[in-house]
Parts: structure tokens; C-alpha cells; sequence
């Protein structure tokens, strides 16, 4: 029996699904990524499917995921934003509260590191819950780019050693909380009762979960790059179409 048949016929299947660049198209301006319209079909398809549950799971702050993602109070999909640091879920209640001096020290990062990029024109300083990502993606000048990217290393690592440090595209992330989207995966598993897994990304950090899967479950690499997925596909059309097989297959065999 392969992956796909044993995900298929599982009991109880979650879905869970990296944002960025695996539903949606990557865009130079974050705050305006949108996931496609098949995807978002699919979506629906899963969330209709019996005993099968559907979260995203990013490294966004998990207000900003549920902008992008025009989630409301009323959707179905569960939320790991933060790299798992943060979620929602129907009924959840107030986040925990965060150590002042942590955020502080965030802030004081952050501006500094704005300062850092101020000459270098595209270069944009993303605001996260626990941290923040230093976006080059912009940046014509690939020199500069990557002048800026050791700076703010030099900078974290002199302040902060600590805190956890993640390379994407064109990006790097700077973190005083250390969970990885392994941990969120496995968070999500217990809490749906599921009995396996399709996770799906297409970056470095999407690797932390897709290392993690068990036997039975089914990991989905979106695009180039070495990868522990047991499936690559070429881009986000290609994704939808093993998502709409998945649903399709789970509700006719529950019928």
C-alpha cells in the first residue's frame, strides 16, 4: 500500500499546510499574498471531506496569517502560527501573556536593525510576535543584500545569542521562542486525533516537520531543494492536484 492509499483510508487525517509559497504565491509585498483560487477550492474540499482536519502552519505571527489568509472566527481551519509558537482554534482563549523584557528587547532589535537597512534600498524589517525576519527579496543589489544579512547576524548574535535564527527565501528570521514547525505538527496531531498526516512546504524551515512524519504518514516538498518529503511537487497547482485527489478519494471511500 502506498502513502497516498494509507492517508487516504486513514481514520482520522490531518492536513496541515505551510502558507507562503505552498498555497500562495511568493510576493515582494508579504502583507499582500493571497492564496490562489484552486487552492482555496481545495481548502473547502478538505474541510468538507469526513474525518479529515485542516490547519496552516507558518512562520507568520499568527495575526498576520490570519490576515493573508482571510481567516475568521467562523473557519474550520486550525492556525500554527510563529513556527508553532502561536495558534488558534475555534474557542481559544487569550493568548499567554510574554515577558516585558523579551518584547523589549524585540523592539530595540528591531529598530536597530531597521537603521542597519535604511541604506539599502528594498530591504524591509518584518515585525513578528516574538521577533522579527529581515526581508532582502527586494534588494537589486545582491552585494548589499548580503552585507546586510551578516549585519544583522553580528547584531542578534552580539544581543541575543540565544535566540533561534532561521533562513527562508531571501530572508532570515530572528526568534526568542525556539519551537519549530515539528513541534507544531505534532501539537495539532494530538489535538484533531489524527492517525496520520499529509504536511506540505516549500522552504527550509518546512523541513523541521516534514523530518518529523511517521510511517503512514505522507510529507509534500513544493518546489526545488534537498528535502525529507516522500512526494515533491512542481508548484502550487501541481499540490492542489494531489489535495483534490486526497479529498475525493476520503469522501467516496466514506460514502
Amino acid at each position: 500500500m502506498s502513502t497516498l492509499d494509507e492517508v487516504v483510508e486513514t481514520g482520522h487525517l490531518l492536513v496541515a499546510l505551510d502558507f507562503d509559497g505552498t498555497l500562495a504565491p511568493l510576493v515582494d509585498e508579504p502583507m499582500t499574498a493571497r492564496m490562489t483560487g484552486e487552492a482555496r477550492s481545495v481548502i473547502d474540499a478538505l474541510l468538507a471531506t469526513p474525518d479529515t482536519s485542516v490547519a496552516f502552519v507558518s512562520g507568520r505571527s499568527l495575526h498576520d496569517l490570519r490576515e493573508i489568509a482571510e481567516h475568521d472566527d467562523t473557519s474550520a481551519v486550525l492556525l500554527a502560527g510563529s513556527h508553532g509558537a502561536e495558534y488558534w482554534m475555534p474557542g481559544a482563549g487569550a493568548p499567554d501573556e510574554v515577558d516585558p523584557q523579551l518584547i523589549a528587547l524585540r523592539d530595540r532589535l528591531h529598530r536597530d536593525i531597521e537603521l542597519l537597512a535604511a541604506d539599502t534600498d528594498g530591504a524591509w524589517i518584518e515585525p513578528k510576535s516574538f521577533g522579527f525576519g529581515v526581508h532582502v527579496r527586494r534588494v537589486a543589489d545582491r552585494d548589499r543584500a548580503a552585507a546586510l544579512l551578516r549585519a544583522a547576524d553580528d547584531l542578534v548574535q552580539d544581543a541575543a545569542p540565544q535566540w533561534r535564527r532561521r533562513e527562508g527565501h531571501d530572508l532570515l528570521e530572528y526568534s526568542f521562542r525556539t519551537e519549530g514547525k515539528d513541534a507544531a505538527v505534532a501539537h495539532l496531531r494530538e489535538l484533531v486525533g489524527a492517525t496520520a498526516v499529509v504536511f506540505a512546504g516549500d522552504d527550509v524551515t518546512d523541513e523541521d516537520a516534514l523530518r518529523s512524519l511517521a510511517p503512514g504518514d505522507l510529507g509534500i516538498r513544493v518546489g526545488a531543494g534537498e528535502t525529507a518529503a516522500s512526494m515533491r511537487v512542481a508548484d502550487t497547482r501541481e499540490l492542489v492536484q494531489v489535495l483534490s485527489v486526497i479529498a475525493h478519494r476520503r469522501t467516496a471511500s466514506r460514502q
